[in-house]
């Protein structure tokens, strides 16, 4: 085995460890609620030391929002691989999309987040920060997109944060009825480009 594959191999054990724990937290959590669940217990139910816990999470509310720097890097990656000729809302929904279909992929993962979060609201001040943090983030990619006229900037907010909206919107639904997710971030950008109307 050369090193890059070992490389590769080492970096898929971390994945599944960093999915595992994930996983575990939520579905202890779920049962006990947060205060009735600790790192101790997540690393236990995964096999690994509170240590190894530590390696990937600062602390337990953090394996409960299902973020990492990858996933991130992935979201500005794609959304530099649409055409420059895409507006920005264009190209938010073609990235938000692609981010839907892999959130569809583990539906009953993330249904089950989105009762964490429902259950426990002091999870809430976390989440946000950390949704302000990536918005922040992501709205830079996208004034990189706009070039340097100084409106760029302040446009890419309001289109990032209108997009994330959008995005968020229809996840609560989801959560709701047994749909596609992508179908309904489509549905939601279609409303945003035809300018929000009344529904018939």
């Amino acid at each position: 085995m050369d090193s890059t594959e070992e490389l590769g191999r080492r970096d898929r054990k971390k994945l599944e460890t960093r999915a595992a724990l994930e996983r575990a937290a939520l579905t202890l959590v779920a049962e006990r609620g947060l205060a009735g669940v600790t790192v101790e217990d997540i690393a236990e139910a995964v096999d690994v030391s509170s240590r190894t816990f530590f390696n990937y999470f600062p602390s337990k509310e953090d394996a409960l929002l299902g973020r990492s720097p990858s996933s991130e890097a992935e979201l500005l990656r794609r959304l530099a691989d649409v055409p420059p000729q895409a507006s920005a809302l264009q190209a938010l929904r073609v990235v938000l999309r692609e981010e839907a279909e892999r959130v569809q992929e583990r539906r009953e993962e993330w249904l089950l987040r989105l009762k964490v979060f429902e259950q426990n609201p002091s999870l809430l001040p976390k989440l946000i920060s950390g949704g302000a943090e990536s918005e922040r983030r992501l709205a830079a990619a996208v004034a990189g997109r706009l070039g340097d006229d100084p409106a760029a900037a302040a446009h890419a907010g309001l289109v990032t944060a209108v997009a994330l909206t959008a995005f968020r919107v229809s996840m609560m639904r989801w959560s709701t009825v047994d749909t596609s997710l992508a179908g309904l971030v489509d549905a939601a950008f279609e409303a945003l480009a035809e300018g929000l109307p009344d529904p018939s």
